[in-house]
């Protein structure tokens, strides 16, 4: 149960961040939610990208960033909610990290060569979250300075 992104070339230049394979453990449930959706919107078009031309030529083929960036501004106007497609990745990272998950496996998940990126670009924590961790490890048992 897993999704694995392959690095190729695209003929719209679209590109993974990773040089190599990364595979993304994900939930049967996802899977199975994955597979109604490509069934219901593919219908009968064999094409294996995540975002793809349906309405529009070259049908099948990979959606392009303007067409992605098209289609967040109309959501965006739609929705009033501002956002960017690249704040799911940073909000997942960041989300992993707060629930403990360590660096070493965010930044691997991430496709990152080194947890110094994932750190540095993704560690969106703040003083509260390390106040949770560290209460959690026992470091505020409320005894800490006696007199």
């Amino acid at each position: 149960m897993e999704v694995t992104v392959v690095p190729r070339n695209n003929a719209n230049r679209a590109r993974s961040k990773s040089r190599e394979s990364t595979s993304i453990p994900v939930s049967a449930e996802l899977l199975r939610l994955c597979s109604d959706y490509l069934h219901a919107e593919y219908g009968d078009l064999d094409s294996d990208y995540v975002f793809v031309n349906l309405f529009a030529e070259p049908r099948g083929q990979a959606l392009s960033y303007p067409a992605v960036y098209d289609l967040v501004l109309r959501l965006r106007r739609r929705t009033g909610i501002a956002f960017d497609p690249h704040w799911c990745r940073h909000t997942a990272a960041t989300r992993a990290l707060r629930d403990g998950v360590p660096i070493e496996v965010v930044s691997k998940l991430l496709g990152h060569a080194s947890v110094t990126t994932t750190s540095a670009v993704y560690g969106h924590l703040t003083v509260e979250d390390a106040r949770s961790v560290l209460e959690k490890a026992g470091w505020f048992s409320g005894t800490e300075v006696q007199w």
